[in-house]
């Protein structure tokens, strides 16, 4: 299922500001790996489907929300594995469930919601031998591959921009495990820059870390934690109309989620002179589209 990540297409963006400045701004498609399991996702899970066959499980469980672009990628390559899933949903369950978790469900995913304080202690040991005592043994994929596993599948996104000759390296960021997968296979003199898109998440150096199995030199890293839009999945009008621009300008489709604010982001550094001449910038498309199936019809122009 894992494709050659360097027969994925990299888009160098036109624009006369780029021109005029004297850097480049590519965007590597890295949501066209898969029509599913799209940009990290992908990459993510790869070690644990290898961990799941190593130790002959049966049954993979994993955590997301109601719009969760991990619950969908784990859903489908589950079932395309041949394993059966498990989805731990936040929050009751609702009348009328999210094309999001319908398509987990078509997938052959069992949802089993938990309330938002249940969710909290996701990770108890407690409440893992509940889950366990009503489905029988399964192997844990932690929210968004949080993990060593989704690190090591994460850096694998590198292998793209091998000889490319990039000075900077930008994703948005959720739980830290693309970044760090990035960081870790970062060429000497390459920025890795993250952008957040939840608010308040001040962990990076502990997150980076543990996914990386001990201290590890940050130097190369740059966190831009000021472009979250209030918060996870939090979006308003400008982010909007800037998606729907870079649609028009570029042909470039993002996601509000992640995607929209990571290049939203680059777009004002951009503008603020914050790269100097000759840059060569790299923007990892993460995928996510699914998500914004979620928004009113025609609010976007793709």
């Amino acid at each position: 299922m894992l494709r050659d990540i360097s027969a994925i297409r990299t888009d160098q963006l036109t624009d006369d500001l780029f021109v005029q400045l004297d850097i480049r701004v590519s965007v590597l498609r890295a949501d066209e790996v898969h029509p599913v399991v799209s940009g990290n996702k992908l990459f993510k899970l790869r070690y644990f489907l290898e961990e799941a066959v190593r130790t002959s499980a049966s049954t993979l469980l994993t955590f997301g929300g109601a719009y969760s672009n991990h619950l969908v990628a784990t859903a489908f390559a589950g079932q395309a594995s041949g394993f059966q899933t498990i989805g731990i949903v936040r929050g009751k369950k609702p009348a009328s469930p999210s094309l999001t978790l319908q398509q987990c469900e078509s997938y052959g995913m069992r949802l089993h919601y938990v309330s938002r304080e249940e969710y909290a202690g996701k990770q108890e040991p407690a409440f893992i031998q509940t889950i366990q005592d009503a489905y029988g043994p399964f192997l844990l994929i932690p929210e968004g591959g949080y993990h060593p596993r989704g690190a090591s599948g994460a850096s694998g996104i590198m292998n793209g921009s091998r000889q490319k000759g990039y000075t900077h390296i930008c994703t948005a960021c959720g739980t830290a495990t693309t970044l760090a997968g990035l960081l870790a296979e970062a060429e000497p003199g390459q920025r890795i820059i993250g952008i957040p898109v939840l608010k308040g998440m001040n962990d990076w150096e502990e997150r980076i870390q543990y996914l990386l199995g001990g201290p590890v030199s940050l130097d190369s890293l740059e966190i831009w934690d000021d472009h979250h839009f209030g918060g996870y999945a939090k979006k308003n009008e400008s982010l909007i109309r800037f998606m729907n621009e870079c649609w028009e300008k570029y042909g470039l489709p993002l996601d509000f989620v992640y995607t929209a604010k990571m290049m939203h982001a680059v777009m004002e550094k951009i503008k603020a002179g914050y790269f100097t001449a000759g840059s060569h910038i790299l923007c990892i498309h993460t995928g996510g589209l699914q998500g914004n199936r979620s928004l009113p019809v025609e609010t976007l122009l793709y």
